[in-house]
């Protein structure tokens, strides 16, 4: 195993940080996707064969290595040992399924200075233990030998999905205009929103009717305008028109009210607004009509916040949604969710070969839907 190091040699705390990266990357693989029974089983028999010294996995650091070398030693006078040299992972997907080419070496000769090779770098000061490290790793994942008690499952979710919510309600305040107006759970949301189109740019209010996602807007449109100087361009059916703009006037919100209808013609023209408001965005959930270009474009050409409003995001498809959120995210964003059962199918080389696109993202799922459609 070897980590890329752009230099020929490295330092000592080199080595230590590169040592810590690949067990960050081993804790961040166990928190992908969704595990079977099998994988589960796997790794708890893989931290078993490390406990008891079957089994020594080690990290070679000093330059990069990249061909696989599988040295294989038996009681055989004629071939004691047996060499194989390739490209392939050790994966039922690599060895089987992605045409790589490997090739076995049985010469005597050859077969000890591949050994000899291996044992060079298997014993370089800057080839590190990192067995113990594997099975600590494992031994506190969902793999561990002895189960979590689901309440505390239960805590450290609610503490993890409720940490950005916490940040929200820490960064923002209301501006006093909205101090009557709005109900506390109100408040809270317009706060958790600001962190979210801070943090990624864009935002989705998608609560039912009747809970007061036009006001909530409002409000989070105001802090931006107030907290960063920026100016809104609301964007809304031709019958919403009257509505916001009253809304602008009451909370003196520093804004432009266009029709969905007039965007073809007038956004190719118009000044730049660094905060988009779309209501009613459900309607843009077709990427390839002409108004969801005009708009994509101009929210691209002006790099604006995006803030979405709509009582039904989600309407035929998941596709649906993703398009809206194409708005203010690129396609080949990590989202955090990936098609597992195309994964799991593929497995994630092969779907990565094929569609060339990060697993983790809008593009892999629109690719997934793709491919599942095809199919029925």
């Amino acid at each position: 195993m070897s980590l890329l190091h752009g230099e020929e040699d490295i330092d000592q705390a080199t080595a230590i940080i590169l040592k810590r990266k690949l067990a960050q990357d081993f804790r961040d693989q166990l928190m992908v996707g969704i595990p079977t029974n099998d994988d589960e089983a796997g790794l708890r028999r893989l931290a078993a064969q490390i406990t008891a010294g079957k089994l020594v996995v080690k990290l070679f650091v000093r330059h990069p290595l990249h061909a696989k070398l599988y040295l294989h030693f038996r009681q055989d006078a004629h071939s004691p040992t047996i060499g194989y040299l390739g490209s392939s992972n050790l994966t039922f997907a690599g060895l089987s399924k992605q045409g790589e080419l490997n090739i076995d070496v049985l010469d005597h000769d050859a077969c000890n200075k591949l050994a000899k090779w291996f044992e060079d770098r298997w014993n370089d000061r800057f080839c590190l233990d990192i067995s113990k490290e594997l099975v600590e790793i494992i031994n506190n994942s969902w793999a561990r030998p002895e189960p979590i008690p689901p309440y505390h499952i239960y805590v450290k979710m609610a503490y993890h999905l409720a940490q950005e919510a916490r940040a929200g309600l820490s960064e923002f305040r209301i501006p006093s205009d909205f101090g009557n107006t709005l109900f506390e759970f109100q408040k809270a949301a317009v706060k958790i929103a600001a962190h979210h189109l801070n943090k990624r740019g864009g935002v989705v209010i998608g609560d039912v009717v009747g809970l007061g996602k036009t006001l909530m807007a409002t409000a989070l449109a105001r802090i931006f305008e107030d907290d960063h100087g920026v100016e809104t361009l609301i964007i809304c059916p031709r019958n919403l028109v009257p509505m916001w703009e009253d809304y602008r006037q009451q909370y003196r919100l520093r804004a432009k009210v266009l029709s969905v209808t007039n965007v073809q013609r007038e956004l190719p023209d118009l000044r730049r607004y660094r905060l988009v408001l779309i209501d009613e965005s459900h309607n843009l959930r077709n990427r390839e009509g002409k108004r969801y270009r005009s708009i994509a474009e101009y929210i691209n050409a002006n790099d604006s916040r995006v803030i979405l409003l709509s009582a039904t995001p989600y309407n035929k498809t998941y596709l649906d949604l993703s398009n809206q959120l194409r708005l203010f995210i690129d396609e080949s964003d990590d989202i955090g969710i990936r098609p597992e059962r195309l994964l799991r199918e593929l497995g994630e080389t092969e779907f990565i070969r094929r569609h060339q696109c990060p697993v983790r993202s809008l593009a892999a799922l629109r690719r997934a839907r793709s491919r599942t459609t095809g199919a029925t």
